[in-house]
């Protein structure tokens, strides 16, 4: 298969883990805090990538920046603490479409902290993107809501976080990005998890080791789809995971997306992509789609 067609499945099937992983968030947040849910989902994800960790062996510890290592998994868990949280609270759907807004938040960071050149054309697509946001929000309308504010907060921390390793890539191997996030995000996760502790029952035990499964399989299915095709290629296919949240959300929560929600995703999703096309040109090569 070309590598667009590869591309595209990998990255369907990625969405497809992030939808279960959003199904099951929300039916263990019935039982176990977000913040502890956090920690389950890095702790099982440590667990279940052990024995890739033994096979590179400790040679990928080997590092100059640990203090950037320790602030992308700072990130990191800030992503995940507040994606869990507005999850757990606000339609599945509506906390996916504004996940769109993360490769924007990228851009911004990355020409602010990494010096990169943002055109007129880029800024416009990022400010687009950002009226895409409100669009769901409705700010004045209805009131801005916390799960809201957790929603795009998560989608910051994500975006902070691809700065960081955009930054780490320039002289670190992408296994030692992996290991550092790896063995640092669990005991990190810890910490925040113990101040709502409460001993999840076997059932939500099993899920939450389901949740980390799914979402390894998940982030590898996605790396996979980068590394398959050009961004503008893939990114397409990257829709379909609001479709997919929207049917779970309907299906098992009975929750039924307003139309503010599709239209505002459409708008972010339009500008996500326009960027993604824009830099696929600026870095030499011809756009994919």
């Amino acid at each position: 298969m070309s590598g667009p067609i590869r591309g595209a499945l990998w990255i369907t099937l990625a969405n497809l883990c992030f939808t279960a992983m959003a199904g099951i968030i929300r039916h263990v947040s019935a039982d176990v805090h977000p913040f502890e849910i956090a920690f389950f989902r890095a702790f099982f994800g440590l667990i279940f990538m052990a024995p890739w960790f033994l096979r590179i062996g400790l040679s990928s510890l080997r590092s100059r920046r640990v203090g950037m290592h320790v602030c992308r998994s700072l990130f990191m868990l800030g992503a995940a603490m507040t994606w869990f949280t507005a999850i757990s609270l606000m339609p599945i759907a509506e906390v996916t479409a504004l996940s769109f807004t993360t490769p924007l938040f990228a851009t911004l960071g990355a020409a602010l902290f990494l010096a990169e050149r943002v055109g007129l054309r880029r800024a416009a697509a990022i400010g687009v993107g950002f009226a895409g946001a409100m669009i769901i929000l409705r700010p004045g309308i209805e009131t801005l809501t916390m799960p809201a504010l957790a929603a795009l907060a998560a989608a910051a921390f994500s975006a902070a976080g691809m700065v960081v390793v955009k930054s780490l890539s320039r002289t670190e191997s992408a296994a030692t990005i992996v290991t550092y996030v790896g063995l640092l995000l669990t005991p990190l996760s810890l910490v925040p998890a113990l101040f709502v502790w409460s001993t999840p029952s076997p059932g939500s035990l099993a899920w939450l080791a389901a949740l980390g499964l799914v979402a390894n399989l998940g982030h590898l299915s996605f790396a996979r789809a980068m590394a398959a095709a050009d961004a503008s290629a893939v990114l397409p296919f990257d829709f379909l995971k609001l479709l997919f949240t929207a049917t779970l959300g309907y299906l098992l929560f009975a929750e039924v997306p307003d139309v503010w929600t599709w239209i505002g995703a459409a708008v972010i999703f339009g500008a996500t992509l326009y960027t993604a096309r824009r830099e696929s040109r600026a870095a030499g090569r011809p756009p994919a789609i």
